[in-house]
């Protein structure tokens, strides 16, 4: 799963910390969804996308392979 977390949180101007901080998790955990090493759950998912004001598809794309 292809996403744009990063460039999400740096438009933003949050550090990985902050926006773990908003969400709930770990800053490892936003460090590996950025990596594409974590696939994120649906309310993670959700939530991280009310942080950045977007649609969930917006930030989160399926690939081929998924």
């Amino acid at each position: 799963m292809k996403n744009t977390v990063k460039i999400q949180r740096v438009i933003k101007g949050l550090t990985q910390e902050l926006l773990a901080n908003k969400i709930g998790v770990s800053r490892q955990t936003i460090n590996s969804i950025e990596n594409n090493r974590y696939v994120p759950s649906t309310i993670l998912a959700l939530k991280i996308s009310k942080v950045f004001d977007k649609n969930v598809n917006e930030i989160f794309e399926l690939e081929e392979e998924d």
